[in-house]
Formats: C-alpha cells, sequence, structure tokens
C-alpha cells in the first residue's frame, strides 16, 4: 500500500503536532494523573515532594519530577540517572490506577472524528507532540482508541525537561522518516495550554490552541497569540477549514 506521504510533494505535506492530554484525551476527573505519579515518586525517590500542589498543565513528565523534587534537593542529574526506572515504575501504577482505562481516560468529544478526517486528508499527517513519557502516550491511545492515527515519529516527555525542545526533536525524526526536508512552518502544533503556543513559537511552528483543557481558558489562550483558536473538537468542519488556512 502505497501512503500518502509517498504521493504527494512534500513542499505540500502539513505535519500536525498533537498534544494529548486536554486536547485528543482527558482522565475522567481532574488530578487523576496524580494517582500513579505521586507512588512512582515515592517508590523511586522516598517522596513526591510538592506534586500534591502543583499545576502540571503542558509541562513535560521530566519537568514534573524536577519541579516537584526540587524543594528536597533532588537534582536533575540524578533523575536523568533514574529516567528507565522512574518509567517502569509510571507504567506499572498507571495501569494499575487506570485497570482497563475506559472508564478512567478517554478521548476528547470530536477527537475521533477530527482525526479521522485529517487522515482522509491529502495534505495532512499527525504525530504526537506531548508531555507524556513515550509508552503511557500510547497506553492513553490505546486505551481511547485512536492509535491508528498516528504513525509519524513524535516527541514525548521523557525527552526533555522542557517542552520547547521537543518539536525539533520530532520534525528531525520526521523528516528522516519521510526523506524531507520541511521547512518549521509546514508543522502545526495543537495543544490547549500556553506552554503547547510557547514550544511551537520557539520552533517556528503554526500553532491552534484549544480551549478543552482543565486549567487554561479561552482567554487565558487567546493572550499568548495562537494562529488560531478552537473552543473544542466538536466542529470537524471548522477544524479543517482552520487547518485549510493556515
Amino acid at each position: 500500500m502505497i501512503s500518502k506521504s509517498e504521493t504527494i510533494d512534500h513542499s505540500s505535506l502539513r505535519i500536525l503536532f498533537w498534544d494529548l492530554d486536554g486536547t485528543l484525551v482527558r482522565g475522567a476527573r481532574y488530578g487523576i494523573f496524580k494517582d500513579y505519579t505521586v507512588p512512582m515518586l515515592e517508590s523511586v525517590f522516598g517522596t513526591a515532594g510538592c506534586l500534591h500542589e502543583m499545576i502540571v498543565s503542558g509541562m513535560t513528565d521530566l519537568q514534573i519530577v524536577e519541579e516537584a523534587l526540587r524543594g528536597e534537593g533532588i537534582t536533575r542529574e540524578q533523575i536523568s540517572a533514574r529516567k528507565d526506572e522512574l518509567q517502569s515504575c509510571y507504567i506499572a501504577e498507571m495501569k494499575r490506577a487506570t485497570g482497563n482505562g475506559a472508564h478512567v481516560i478517554e478521548a476528547m468529544p470530536g477527537a475521533r472524528e477530527v482525526l479521522q478526517r485529517v487522515h482522509e486528508h491529502p495534505r495532512y499527517l499527525s504525530a504526537l507532540l506531548t508531555g507524556n513519557i513515550k509508552p503511557a502516550a500510547y497506553l492513553k491511545l490505546e486505551i481511547t482508541g485512536l492509535s491508528d492515527f498516528f504513525q509519524l515519529p513524535g516527541a514525548f516527555g521523557d525527552e526533555s525537561f522542557d517542552r520547547r525542545d521537543l518539536p525539533a526533536l520530532a520534525a528531525e525524526r520526521i523528516n528522516e522518516h519521510l526523506g524531507a526536508n520541511l521547512r518549521p512552518d509546514q508543522f502545526i502544533v495543537i495543544g490547549d495550554t500556553p506552554n503547547d503556543i510557547a514550544c511551537a513559537r520557539h520552533f517556528g511552528a503554526r500553532v491552534v490552541a484549544v480551549a478543552t483543557g482543565r486549567i487554561h481558558s479561552a482567554g487565558d489562550l487567546r493572550a499568548h497569540d495562537p494562529d488560531a483558536l478552537l473552543p473544542n473538537l466538536l466542529d470537524s468542519e471548522l477544524v479543517m477549514m482552520v487547518l485549510d488556512n493556515l
């Protein structure tokens, strides 16, 4: 089977960098993330630090760990040295907390329809650009039935303490995967936090903010000057029109 990336001029392609939590998927209740992150930190480092008090929206998982444990004197280097242990414990705790996941993590309203429309469009390819560690991101896609829409390499929250680093990492992988040399403005970040907007601007990508997260209102997002702002993903025609006009 010939993929659409092989049948279209690379200069016409647009790569959609999708955020995950608050954009495509959500927990059944606010703060469920801490149900598996707190036990992970306590198991590996003996403390969860200030995680209980933190608002973690838009942060990478590595950044969350660093911020939570800074007051405990635990350094970035110590965190990096135990990253594999953290990831293994994280996934074990996540599976324990979510069970089969269907009642705990769900696709955002409209997400599946929009991803299907994008998947069928010859101009667009989708990749994940998320603060989640890679195995957690793919577990969430599996739970919500969204896995089939993502066939390009992306970038994840176990790869940097700074979300702004992720677009360049993903773009390098995608260019190698496609045998292309795509410009930064051929990438479109789609997310629900100011950090999504900031990482797009840092890389030179376009950005669509979606006011579907639990923390940041449409007004909050508008203040960071995205290229477009959507209230949600429910109107797939509107989403496609916005993307086509970028």
